[in-house]
């Protein structure tokens, strides 16, 4: 029997749905028939398609655990979660750490990861195609200088899907994470200007060396990810799960 790779009839649920890498996953999944669910901050998800049921919900609220725990007890049957909302602080060496800064980005990188997945477990135990997708990086398994926070909140993801891979493969939940390079996103083109108005080279000129050193000799795009996350979640990838897929068109 060949593997089913239509999404009709199957709910996705998305974090950070609303732009950057969390939107064109979901606007993959919708394309391939998928209904979404998006969670993402309120003035965010007014952007979104109608057709979408949109639940407001900052992860890094106070009572970020029970609106999760009411967004998933009405979401019904859940196919597939991808848990991709996070944020990349700012550059800074291990002497220059915020402690403030420090707990946001490992409350919303590590914790909201797992405590949405865990919080969607009993809907994806309704489906017979569940799969969840975690948003790791290359940074969770490579480190750059200037970037300890980041990195440490990406090895964080790392651990959660190892840890819940093997917990939940017993309910027959398949874990996987993707593991991006770079990205021509806003916000990375933001920090690159921020670095060339600090005496940093261009952002033309940064793009360009990241894409040299690829062995395909382009920078990775968000629909490239897009697409990974779509084949881990599809009929085709039913045997995978505790792994983290590089997506970073062959970065040396």
């Amino acid at each position: 029997m060949s593997a089913n790779q239509d999404f009709k009839g199957r709910r996705v649920v998305v974090t950070g749905a609303a732009q950057g890498l969390g939107r064109a996953i979901a606007d993959r999944f919708a394309a391939a028939g998928a209904s979404i669910l998006a969670i993402d901050l309120p003035d965010a998800l007014e952007g979104c398609p109608e057709d979408w049921t949109p639940v407001p919900l900052d992860l890094l609220a106070a009572d970020a655990d029970t609106r999760l725990a009411e967004a998933a007890a009405a979401a019904g049957v859940v196919d597939t979660l991808v848990a991709n909302a996070g944020m990349v602080p700012p550059w800074r060496g291990v002497t220059e750490l915020d402690r403030d800064e420090w707990i946001r980005v490992m409350t919303l990188n590590s914790w909201a990861v797992a405590a949405t997945l865990g919080a969607f477990v009993p809907n994806l135990e309704r489906s017979t195609r569940a799969s969840a997708i975690l948003m790791a990086s290359i940074c969770g398994y490579k480190a750059h200088p200037k970037q300890v926070l980041y990195t440490a909140s990406k090895h964080a993801v790392v651990g959660i899907l190892r840890c819940a891979a093997l917990d939940l493969g017993s309910k027959v939940i398949r874990v996987n994470a993707l593991a991006p390079g770079p990205i021509a996103t806003d916000a990375l083109m933001a920090r690159l200007a921020t670095r060339h108005a600090e005496g940093g080279p261009s952002p033309e000129e940064a793009l360009a060396a990241m894409a040299a050193e690829t062995a395909l000799g382009r920078m990775t795009t968000a629909e490239d990810v897009a697409n990974t996350a779509y084949f881990l979640a599809s009929d085709a990838a039913g045997a995978i799960t505790g792994q983290l897929v590089p997506v970073e068109a062959g970065l040396a």
